[in-house]
C-alpha cells in the first residue's frame, strides 16, 4: 500500500499532482471548494455568503406531521451556485421517498443550518465555540417548477458540487427544492448573533463582494 513520489526533473510536478489527488480521495465536494479567503467576522454579509458558498451540506429541518409537529432534522447536500460563484440561494435535490421532502410539501416551514467546522478553518475550536461560525437560514422550503429555467440552473449548481447526483435513480423522482429565506441567524464570534437582513445577505454591496469573489 506504499505510495512513492519520484522527484525527477519534469516528472516531479505530475507525480506530485497524482499524490495530492490520491491522498485527497479525488474531487471531494467540501473542503476542496475552500479557495476563498475567510472574511473578517465583522464583515457580516460577505462572511455569511462565504460560509454558505464554501459548504456543500448541512442539516435541513422540517415539521414532521406524523411526529406531532416536532422538528425533523436531516443531513442533506445543497448548492448555492457554481464553485466559488455562490448566489446565497440554497438549492436541494430531494425525493419524496425521504421524509424531508414529504414534510416540506405539507408544511413549507423549514430551517437549514450550516457549520464552518467541516471546512477545516476552525483550528482547535469546538464546533459549538462561537469562533467556529454557524448559520441558520429559516424560511419556506418550496419545490421548484421542474420545467423552469431556474430548475435547470439549480441542477447545474447541484451537479457541479455533487457529481454523483446526476446518476441517482430516475425512478426515485428527485426534484429541485429551494429555501426561500425569511430570517438569518449567524454566529461567527463572541457577543451573540450578528444582525443581518435577508436583503443584506442576498445583495451585498460591490465593495463587500470583493471580499469573497
Amino acid at each position: 500500500m506504499g505510495l512513492f513520489i519520484i522527484i525527477r526533473n519534469e516528472n516531479y510536478v505530475l507525480n506530485l499532482l497524482c499524490f495530492v489527488l490520491i491522498i485527497s480521495g479525488g474531487p471531494v465536494h467540501g473542503r476542496q471548494l475552500l479557495s476563498q479567503t475567510r472574511p473578517d467576522p465583522d464583515n457580516v454579509a460577505p462572511f455569511a455568503r462565504w460560509l454558505v458558498s464554501q459548504n456543500s451540506w448541512g442539516v435541513l429541518s422540517t415539521i414532521a406531521d406524523d411526529l406531532g409537529g416536532a422538528p425533523f432534522g436531516n443531513v442533506v447536500s445543497f448548492s448555492d451556485g457554481l464553485p466559488d460563484k455562490g448566489t446565497g440561494v440554497t438549492y436541494f435535490y430531494l425525493t419524496t421517498l425521504d421524509p424531508t421532502a414529504r414534510y416540506a410539501l405539507k408544511d413549507h416551514r423549514s430551517s437549514f443550518t450550516i457549520s464552518e467546522y467541516p471546512l477545516g478553518t476552525c483550528g482547535k475550536a469546538d464546533p459549538e465555540n462561537p469562533t467556529c461560525s454557524k448559520i441558520t437560514l429559516t424560511g419556506k422550503l418550496n419545490e421548484v417548477d421542474a420545467k423552469s429555467k431556474e430548475a435547470t440552473t439549480a441542477k447545474s449548481y447541484l451537479f457541479a458540487k455533487h457529481t454523483e447526483m446526476k446518476d441517482w435513480p430516475k425512478d426515485h423522482n428527485f426534484q429541485v427544492f429551494k429555501l426561500d429565506i425569511e430570517e438569518i441567524f449567524l454566529i461567527n464570534y463572541f457577543g451573540g448573533p450578528k444582525p443581518l437582513t435577508v436583503d443584506q445577505y442576498l445583495h451585498p454591496g460591490k465593495d463587500e463582494l470583493t471580499a469573497i469573489y
